[in-house]
């Protein structure tokens, strides 16, 4: 997860002042409208998250949950599709110094916890911006709504071998 210019919802945690309270971070309207702009979907209505922030040696876990809801274009169709996401939140961010400088030719076996580790250096660490781009990951880029497979028939894709991975090809061929 890399920083971007100027984020959307940037809420920055101080690890010097971090206590055992749970965090609620809630956008803004505006900050729903960037954020709709950034992952191109219709609208964000909400976005909110409620973590814990752990210390764990130099390391910090973040656990709880993500809740957004938004309207998205259908894949197909177009239409708009209003979707609620309610996703848990598990990342871990890391200090830089931690982090290998030169990848390694050696081959690494990577766990589904390690992909979620977030590089921060200093004393603080975006949390809104980790929770920003956990909305992106949940978005689903092929979502369908009710009139999807009506276009498609439209369109003539509703059948297994117009729609298939040689679906262009044969009509290529036709011509």
């Amino acid at each position: 997860m890399t920083d971007t210019p100027h984020p959307e919802f940037s809420r920055i945690i101080d690890i010097r002042h971090l206590d055992a309270k749970p965090i609620t971070l809630t956008a803004s309207a505006e900050e729903a409208k960037a954020l709709a702009k950034r992952f191109d979907l219709v609208a964000v209505h909400s976005l909110a998250a409620s973590v814990a922030v752990t210390a764990d040696d130099t390391s910090f876990r973040v656990t709880g949950r993500l809740t957004a809801d938004i309207v998205q274009s259908c894949a197909i169709s177009g239409e708009d599709l209003p979707v609620i996401i309610d996703e848990p939140l598990n990342l871990r961010f890391v200090p830089a110094s931690e982090i290998p400088a030169e990848p390694s030719d050696e081959e690494i076996e990577i766990t589904e916890e390690d992909c979620d580790e977030i590089e921060f250096s200093g004393e603080r660490f975006d949390l809104g911006e980790a929770v920003a781009q956990s909305l992106g990951l949940a978005i689903d880029p092929f979502a369908e709504g009710p009139e999807a497979e009506r276009v498609r028939r439209e369109v003539g894709l509703s059948d297994e071998g117009a729609s298939g991975p040689f679906a262009a090809l044969a009509a290529l061929k036709k011509q």
